[in-house]
């Protein structure tokens, strides 16, 4: 397994690397075949000064900062002062560069990150696939090593995932309004963690649905995702350390579990025996307020509402712009009048309060990600019906846990050899240590159906 950005920290304070050195490698990757259509701007210069000031503090007898000096990759969607911040969207390459850095931005330089750049989304991060048009689709880096084919890379945060995967980035700054972190992560083999929305601030940040909204880390491990959510909250994170039979895990027989690709269904039963053999006690528990999620979704619901709201004028003036199937769908909002808006917002509190109270006394439920693994890139470029049901498969778990409020984290359980599929742990809202906690047992139970570590394409 490749070693994470803690591991990473560690041999900086035992002085066996310097921060200079690593963050000379990870340019290197993101410079490297498998990082194109990555990066849609890149930040070496203030980069290495961050690198350069870690190692200076450590040379001066002082404390390196939380993070390093080490690499952290930004989605275009959060202002980084002196750059423009354009959603990966042609129709924002007319925006002004920053005159500030967004809160969660300015969190991670304060800590210590050396911001390598800004990485390419799904356009307005309006799509679980990851293709973006305007500056090319940055393909999954783990499956060619593994099948030789040319896998989407999961979206939004598209550029972000293949950043950590690659090692150009030892974590990446995105946002998740309906998976967009767990997402890549899950098809890439990867770790991310969605927070209660409410605990990282999205100020300076391109909207999709604010009411959805959540900004967060990909990252290589779960100790990697407390630590960036530590920073990026602004609270301390410990990780729970109870033993795996000391938590109340649950699965729900339908919804999250219907229509799995037979390679993630057999990943899922796997992992689960995995973890009763460690102790782990794992119930069934019947979620009838589930399938009402999709009352929430009719017309494109609140995502297209909200969306519509934000975009409506920059689509009547630049609505050429934007790719066709990104503004197909923000059309949908202007369907939905205020009335109907308001009575969304109304079914889902009452949607949030049922589901809170029949997931009570367990700490932890347990789904696929996804249903399936990575899809080709080729055909869900030819076929609009073709994406937009991948999409919605894709999006189907994940966005769940954002109109519950609630909490997830990706983690991988595939086998060493197979594509990455990802299990997802979920709870409502605050209950984000409880997910942290169990997933870094979980993740130590699931450590022999790692990934390999180091496919052809240079992964670190």
């Amino acid at each position: 397994m490749p070693i994470d950005l803690t591991e990473a920290l560690a041999s900086l304070r035992l002085g066996r690397q310097s921060a200079r050195t690593l963050l000379s490698e990870s340019l290197a990757r993101a410079d490297d075949a498998a990082c194109e259509h990555v990066f849609l701007r890149r930040f070496d210069e203030s980069a290495r000064a961050a690198a350069e000031a870690s190692d200076a503090a450590a040379a001066r007898g002082e404390p390196r900062p939380a993070l390093g000096g080490l690499a952290v990759s930004v989605k275009d969607l959060f202002d980084v002062a002196g750059h423009p911040t354009t959603a990966a969207s042609a129709a924002m390459d007319d925006a002004p560069a920053a005159t500030s850095d967004a809160p969660a931005v300015s969190r991670l330089r304060a800590a210590g990150a050396a911001l390598i750049g800004h990485t390419n989304l799904s356009e307005f991060a309006f799509s679980g696939v990851g293709i973006n048009p305007h500056h090319g689709t940055p393909r999954n880096p783990v499956t060619p090593a593994i099948d030789g084919l040319a896998r989407i890379p999961g979206g939004s945060t598209s550029g972000g995932a293949v950043s950590v995967a690659t090692g150009a980035a030892w974590a990446a700054l995105g946002s998740d309004t309906g998976g967009s972190l767990r997402i890549p992560a899950a098809l890439q083999g990867l770790v991310g963690f969605k927070s209660t929305a409410r605990l990282v601030p999205l100020e300076g940040c391109v909207p999709l649905s604010p009411s959805l909204d959540t900004a967060g880390a990909i990252t290589r491990s779960v100790r990697d995702a407390a630590l960036l959510h530590a920073v990026l909250s602004g609270a301390p994170v410990e990780l729970d350390e109870r033993p795996l039979s000391a938590w109340r895990f649950a699965i729900t027989p339908t919804f999250m579990q219907d229509e799995l690709e037979p390679a993630v269904a057999a990943a899922f039963e796997r992992a689960l025996a995995t973890l009763r053999a460690a102790g782990a006690r794992i119930e069934e528990r019947a979620l009838p307020a589930l399938p009402r999620v999709a009352e929430l979704q009719t017309q494109g619901g609140i995502t297209a509402a909200e969306a519509w709201a934000w975009h409506h004028a920059r689509l009547a003036e630049r609505g050429d712009h934007y790719d066709p199937r990104v503004a197909m769908r923000i059309r949908r909002g202007e369907a939905i009048r205020a009335a109907t808006y308001q009575a969304l917002l109304d079914a889902r509190r009452r949607w949030i309060d049922d589901m809170t109270a029949e997931m009570s006394g367990i700490d932890v439920f347990l789904s696929p990600t996804v249903p399936l693994q990575a899809p080709e890139i080729a055909p869900l470029l030819s076929s609009d019906d073709l994406f937009f049901a991948t999409n919605a498969r894709l999006l189907r778990n994940t966005a769940v846990v954002n109109l519950l409020d609630g909490c997830a984290i990706s983690i991988p359980s595939e086998h060493p050899g197979e594509l990455p599929v990802g299990l997802m742990l979920w709870a409502p809202a605050m209950h984000d240590r409880a997910v942290l906690g169990a997933a870094s047992r979980v993740e130590a139970a699931l450590a022999a159906l790692a990934a390999p570590a180091a496919p052809a394409t240079g992964i670190r």
